[in-house]
């Protein structure tokens, strides 16, 4: 599927590339190859330098993900760039720093979204960007002994953890006896999650806001780094975005540890997984629109119920495909786990006529909630959100383009059976909350499309061909320091993985990137110089799991 027509985009090969060496060789120590992307090796005190060539005369306008992680001789940053028109064009900047003094330039100058991204590096690993513009912890409490993943971190270490009461970001602020310090959360329904949002109120206006996360953080990527590729990793990623959104949090795994061991998957099972994705995006929206109707004007009778309802039915068919109805653990490297439910006719009926429900089932959500006077007045023209600025924080899936930014790496980068199939990406160019909510509606159409057209390609399927996974190792062992970032669209947007293996079973470095964390860094640039109730539509309309957001 391409943004002309239904036609496959060209490879990353095959598109004209920039001459990096000739606009940044001066620059570079060294080049790598990183299975995904050519790799840059720079010095640490000219990574803004260095960016912004690339950023503004290469066109890599999308930091996709800050990857940190210590060597035995060196710690390492490692910068994914891409391109928000051509995902497939990507390159990776690797900024190696010593071990006795882990200094780097911070690159949040240069890219909003490297700031939050930074401060984790920072956090876990300890590396310490100079310039950066708010170079505090952003997981741990700020009073926190030492970084997890640093290899001299001492585990059993006594650690005092502070409160603070009435912090005022603005403190030094000029205006600062003519503020109100508020604090929304971390223990509130319209924080999604375990979620504090530190406040400052000038009369009744928002003129600072500090989201606090880190509160369910639960060591996800250390839990992978410590399991085998091929049987122990799988269980973990459904439990990410635990809200509907499993079999595409596992096929980012699967994604990105199938081309680091160069593994083939039969097309019957592509299909397989498409299907079963897209009832896991349809199940995901039905939930973030019927707790944002919750959140906007307390509609619960109504819109939240029947969001409930709509989800329940993809989540039964995903609960006759997996077993499941949340923790699916459903793909396997090289296919998925068993083939569809028998008798295979009934399973097609039952599919066909949820989707049938389907487009009665959005005229009232239009009815009720996109047409209702109070959600446009909280909505329309609140929670502005540019696609420049959008772009700048890393934005992706419903919330960038609700902006706009027409990207969506189903089609961009394609994967699994997407580019056979008839769908369109959907964007709005609203750039407010209400924007964000047709998305997702409208999404739910585009992902009904989908599943309708797997399962005519699943009911014409040969029986003698119907093979649901490739021949697999029992025990994979990638080759020593291969490295490689996939990712996939997820409900929420880019979700993406970085391994690096080191010869083993186990992956040395094991790297989340979530859409959630990115896209809720921007809520600040939302919200800001706007009322309190706008800051909780603003913050309801990111959609965000702070499972995963923590991970």
């Amino acid at each position: 599927m391409s943004k002309g027509g239904a036609e496959a985009l060209p490879t990353a090969e095959a598109a004209s590339e920039p001459d990096i060496d000739g606009l940044v060789g001066e620059y570079v120590l060294d080049h790598e190859e990183h299975l995904n992307a050519p790799a840059i090796v720079v010095r640490p005190d000219e990574v803004q330098t260095v960016l912004s060539h690339l950023k503004r005369e290469a066109g890599y306008d999308h930091c996709s993900c800050v990857t940190a992680q210590q060597y035995a001789d060196r710690y390492e940053t490692i910068y994914h760039l891409k391109k928000y028109d051509d995902p497939t064009d990507e390159l990776s900047v690797v900024v190696p720093t010593t071990t006795d003094d882990p200094w780097s330039e911070s690159a949040a100058p240069v890219y909003e979204t490297a700031n939050w991204h930074e401060r984790e590096a920072y956090d876990l690993v300890g590396i310490d960007y100079g310039d950066h513009p708010d170079p505090r912890r952003i997981l741990l409490p700020r009073t926190w002994q030492g970084h997890p993943l640093s290899h001299d971190y001492d585990q059993d270490q006594p650690q005092v953890v502070t409160l603070e009461e009435h912090a005022n970001p603005l403190y030094e602020d000029e205006r600062e006896q003519d503020t109100l310090f508020l604090n929304i959360g971390p223990h509130h329904p319209s924080t999604h999650g375990v979620l504090h949002v530190k406040t400052v109120l000038d009369g009744e206006t928002v003129a600072d806001v500090d989201p606090d996360i880190g509160f369910i953080h639960r060591c996800e990527e250390q839990m992978c780094q410590n399991g085998t590729y091929r049987h122990q990793i799988m269980p973990y990623p459904d439990r990410w975005d635990w809200a509907s959104s499993g079999l595409l949090n596992e096929w980012a795994y699967a994604r990105t540890a199938e081309d680091l061991a160069d593994i083939e998957v039969p097309e019957y099972a592509q299909v397989i997984r498409t299907m079963g994705a897209e009832l896991c995006r349809i199940a995901s929206h039905m939930l973030a629109i019927a707790t944002y109707a919750l959140d906007v004007f307390g509609e619960f009778t109504a819109v939240f119920q029947y969001g409930i309802r709509d989800r329940e039915k993809a989540l039964g068919l995903l609960e006759q495909l997996t077993g499941q109805r949340m923790m699916f653990n459903y793909f396997r490297l090289g296919g998925v786990a068993w083939d569809l439910p028998a008798p295979r006719e009934e399973f097609f009926a039952d599919v066909r006529e949820t989707l049938a429900t389907l487009p009665p089932a959005l005229e009232e959500y239009h009815d009720l909630l996109t047409s209702n006077e109070i959600f446009q007045l909280r909505c329309v023209d609140t929670g502005h959100l540019d696609p420049d600025t959008a772009k700048e924080y890393g934005c992706t899936g419903p919330v960038a383009r609700g902006s706009g930014v027409d990207y969506d790496l189903r089609r961009d980068d394609p994967y699994g059976y997407y580019d056979e199939l008839d769908w369109d990406v959907v964007t709005r160019d609203g750039c407010d909350n209400f924007a964000r909510v047709l998305v997702r509606l409208q999404e739910v159409e585009e992902s009904a499309k989908i599943i309708e057209q797997c399962v005519d390609v699943l009911e014409d399927w040969p029986d003698e061909d119907r093979t649901i996974q490739s021949n697999v190792p029992r025990t994979l062992k990638p080759d020593a320091d291969t490295e490689v970032y996939r990712a996939v669209e997820g409900a929420k947007g880019e979700l993406g993985i970085y391994i690096r293996s080191d010869g083993t079973d186990e992956p040395a470095r094991f790297k989340i990137r979530s859409p959630c964390f990115s896209n809720l860094s921007a809520l600040p640039a939302m919200a800001e110089g706007e009322y309190v109730p706008d800051l909780v539509a603003s913050l309801g309309s990111l959609d965000t799991i702070m499972g995963e957001v923590d991970r």
